[in-house]
């Protein structure tokens, strides 16, 4: 099996059994090792009192690409620390594309970055992620 498809293998496991990320309407793009690039739509529903996406839209969008970029390699892979600048502010109907890439890896610790853009490419929000790599294997 070629390192696409199993990249491909592992992230359909976690999606497919991710009822959140469904439900954000999460699109996957792209994905390979330490990498992932997918996007939603912002609907009214995901919207805070001020009339613009809640914080925790950005920043779950941004979790499921880490997610799926530090779990790519066949480890499970956990969060134990991430971190979010909302650097712009984010509205219904805009599609967002969050992009994870792998900074540094190591047999038990992970870094990742990742930006996520609106449909105009400008930069709403910017996530950090560090993983625990655990000794269990993807199926």
């Amino acid at each position: 099996m070629n390192e696409k498809t199993r990249v491909a293998e592992i992230v359909d496991q976690m999606y497919f059994n991710d009822p959140f990320s469904l439900w954000l309407g999460i699109e996957r793009i792209e994905e390979g090792l330490g990498y992932s690039k997918i996007k939603m739509t912002v609907r009214k529903e995901m919207l805070n009192g001020f009339g613009v996406a809640h914080g925790g839209i950005s920043f779950s969008l941004a979790d499921s690409a880490f997610a799926f970029a530090c779990n790519s390699h066949g480890k499970h892979a956990v969060s134990i620390e991430c971190s979010v600048n909302h650097v712009r502010p984010i509205f219904e109907g805009d599609v967002l594309t969050a992009e994870a890439k792998e900074i540094s890896r190591t047999r038990t610790l992970g870094n990742y970055d990742v930006v996520v853009r609106n449909q105009k490419e400008v930069i709403v929000a910017l996530f950090k992620g560090l993983v625990f790599v655990k000794d269990t294997n993807w199926k």
